[in-house]
């Protein structure tokens, strides 16, 4: 059953079509890569489908919802979260705090209650800290907790924004370049984070520049170019692709 559907989206800008008519599905319990070179309109396909981004034509549909137009935090609501290219981290607060900002979307108490420190606020506090935890630990980082989050390795700091991630519990993690910035042993490391994710029952969305990361552990791989589809079939069905071997892999005809 797909979790996600999009179907003929379209954004320009000015005199470019960055998402020519963009058609594809994300089924529930899978890893869908989105590949392709530079300019490419991966970024800004990312972008409408969390809500960063209105599309100027075409449906979004999330868990048979339409959410195209939706704010990012309506978007996040509705169970889907995502992480950034550029690392997006709370300066001067710890490793852990940045995480626990995963957990505002499940607070029920109010400003006033947060202010008076009320016994409801202080439980929802202590429960945020230990799914933090939890996540933290999954991660192989609870260690680091009460470091500040921005002191960190990047190759920590992509690990501490992607628990702040999950910590929204999403039914789709949107993981935009995970691997960008990190050496081939970090980038082994990641990979076996995703799958890990993907077991946990959480669909999984990725951009991704190094395209071995993404034959190992994709079920499905979209190819874009110029805005438009070249292709959406299985890795081996891909690497075989000549469209694609020409246009993003180096064909002779590249």
């Amino acid at each position: 059953m797909a979790l996600l559907e999009v179907k003929d989206v379209r954004k320009r800008f000015g005199g470019l079509q960055a998402v020519d008519t963009v058609s594809f599905a994300v089924a529930e319990g899978t890893i869908k890569a989105l590949i392709g070179p530079n300019g490419a309109g991966k970024t800004t396909l990312f972008n409408l489908i969390s809500g960063f981004v209105s599309p100027d034509g075409g449906a979004i549909s999330f868990r048979e919802r339409q959410v195209q137009g939706l704010r990012p935090y309506q978007v996040a609501a509705a169970g889907m979260a995502r992480t950034f290219q550029h690392i997006r981290l709370f300066p001067k607060m710890s490793s852990l705090e940045n995480v626990m900002v995963g957990r505002h979307l499940h607070g029920r108490s109010g400003f006033l209650a947060s202010m008076l420190s009320l016994p409801r606020t202080r439980r929802e506090e202590l429960k945020a800290k230990d799914k933090a935890m939890e996540l933290m630990d999954f991660l192989g980082i609870a260690g680091l907790a009460g470091t500040e989050a921005t002191s960190l390795s990047y190759g920590q700091q992509r690990l501490v924004e992607l628990a702040r991630a999950l910590a929204c519990e999403p039914r789709l993690l949107l993981l935009d370049e995970p691997a960008a910035g990190l050496n081939m042993r970090e980038t082994a490391e990641m990979a076996s984070v995703i799958s890990k994710i993907r077991d946990m029952g959480i669909t999984i969305l990725i951009v991704e520049h190094d395209v071995s990361l993404v034959m190992n552990i994709s079920d499905e791989i979209i190819v874009l170019n110029y805005g438009r589809k070249v292709a959406d079939d299985v890795p081996l069905a891909i690497q075989k692709n000549e469209d694609v071997i020409r246009i993003y892999l180096g064909g002779d005809d590249a």
